[in-house]
């Protein structure tokens, strides 16, 4: 299969396969899994490991999606699928495989471009783990770099009042995503919520307020958290898609069961290698 793809594809792949190898068990009960074309190659290795390595006796493996779309990946590969509603109310996901539209060094994310993204938001804080699986032009110093606006998911009713506060905040030119076919109006996720795609300038990290830079959205100038916390504020706003704050062993430190950024990040690069960035080059980064 690997002869056959693009080098980003097979790049895509081989850090799928090494991403699974490295947080999949077999034994595991509930597995939350993502939206987007790299995650395909992750639920591939998730059958592949499974059919190598089959569950103990009378063990179920669950895999809840994000979306209609990966529960119709995990359906085509055989996997059994719940719904996240479904899930008994004392369980935690072992762990989540996800992608994402851009990752900074500090590992928090942008997510939204397939307009999943509060229901990617809903898997990842229930679960001990978030792992990504994005390729090498997703790794930037800064989000907002390459992607160019963060995905905000909005009542429909609310839509217009949440473009004119986002305009009020420094976001330019924030726009609300439509249907290919224009006609068709606009994109509608599985919540039946809008997307507005609002771009900004690059977000300032942790280590950019450590080094006195201000975030608070003077001049235009946000960091994540504040401006994550500010569009979460909006009347009619469901969910803002910049994963950030805890990850998953940060989160049960506190008590809670997982946090939005991922633990650790697979790339796959441009020569097809794989590049890996976890928690601890983060650490390392900003200390």
């Amino acid at each position: 299969m690997s002869a056959e793809l693009s080098p980003v594809e097979s790049a895509k792949r081989k850090a799928a396969y090494r991403a699974v190898a490295e947080h999949f068990r077999s034994d595991m009960r509930f597995v939350g899994i993502g939206s987007g074309s790299t995650i395909v190659y992750g639920v591939e290795a998730i059958k592949d490991h499974l059919q190598k390595n089959p569950p103990p006796a009378n063990h179920m493996n669950w895999f809840v999606p994000t979306g209609w779309n990966s529960r119709k990946v995990i359906e085509s590969a055989g996997l059994n699928p719940i719904a996240f509603d479904s899930l008994p109310g004392d369980s935690v996901m072992d762990v989540c495989f996800d992608g994402a539209d851009e990752v900074d060094e500090e590992l928090n994310c942008i997510k939204g471009g397939g307009a999943c993204l509060f229901q990617e938001k809903l898997v990842a804080c229930r679960s001990k783990k978030f792992v990504c699986i994005a390729d090498y032009r997703k790794n930037q110093k800064r989000l907002l770099t390459q992607w160019p606006s963060i995905p905000i998911e909005v009542a429909p009713i609310a839509h217009a009042s949440v473009l004119k506060e986002l305009k009020a905040i420094g976001s330019t030119d924030p726009k609300l995503r439509e249907q290919t076919v224009a006609k068709a109006g606009p994109i509608q996720t599985d919540q039946s919520f809008y997307i507005i795609d609002a771009p900004f300038p690059k977000l300032l990290t942790t280590l950019d307020a450590k080094n006195g830079m201000d975030g608070s959205g003077k001049n235009g100038q946000w960091d994540i958290t504040t401006l994550a916390e500010r569009i979460k504020q909006m009347s009619g706003v469901l969910e803002v898609g910049l994963f950030h704050g805890m990850n998953g062993y940060e989160a049960q430190a506190a008590g809670l069961p997982g946090g939005q950024k991922p633990v650790a990040v697979y790339f796959g690069m441009e020569d097809g290698e794989v590049l890996k960035r976890d928690v601890r080059d983060v650490a390392e980064l900003i200390k």
